[in-house]
């Protein structure tokens, strides 16, 4: 079993989107006993509370259910538990890097890293925008899920 974590800064925007993404896909390809996934926040803002509005709108609208996802903190205990821990964008990972105890960082990266059909770092973050950027993530999100299942089924 290979566990992922997504990261972002307030877990309700583009981590759970990254979570409900990976899930269905996972579900879809029926390699639930092969990888499990989760997301956390690099800050304790939203702690318990549903994704935006925003995000589970458009997430609904191509076939994803993100209504029981809850934001949680990201914990030390996750550099332990988890193989892969995949921010955002690289803020995320900084915050990550200098929390990480050093034998745990090679399980540190960008989720970007997997995608294939976007050549950028980073998923932007929609929280002050419009709809429109809820679909830019979702877009990315699709895009790097397919590259991580097939790196983790490879491994």
């Amino acid at each position: 079993m290979t566990r992922v974590l997504f990261v972002c800064t307030g877990n309700i925007c583009r981590s759970p989107t990254a979570e409900g993404v990976a899930r269905h896909a996972i579900q879809s390809a029926g390699l639930q006993g092969l990888i499990d996934v989760d997301s956390a926040a690099t800050h304790g803002h939203h702690i318990g509370e549903a994704p935006d509005p925003r995000a589970l709108k458009a997430a609904g609208k191509r076939g994803y259910d993100l209504s029981g996802l809850r934001a949680r903190k990201l914990e030390s205990r996750d550099f332990q538990e988890f193989d892969l821990l995949l921010a955002m964008d690289a803020a995320h990972f900084d915050i990550m890097w200098r929390a990480c105890p050093e034998v745990y960082r090679p399980k540190l990266g960008l989720f970007m890293q997997y995608a294939d059909k976007f050549a950028v770092d980073e998923v932007p973050d929609p929280y002050y925008g419009g709809e429109k950027g809820f679909e830019v993530v979702l877009d990315y999100c699709e895009d790097a899920v397919c590259g991580l299942i097939e790196a983790v089924t490879k491994r």
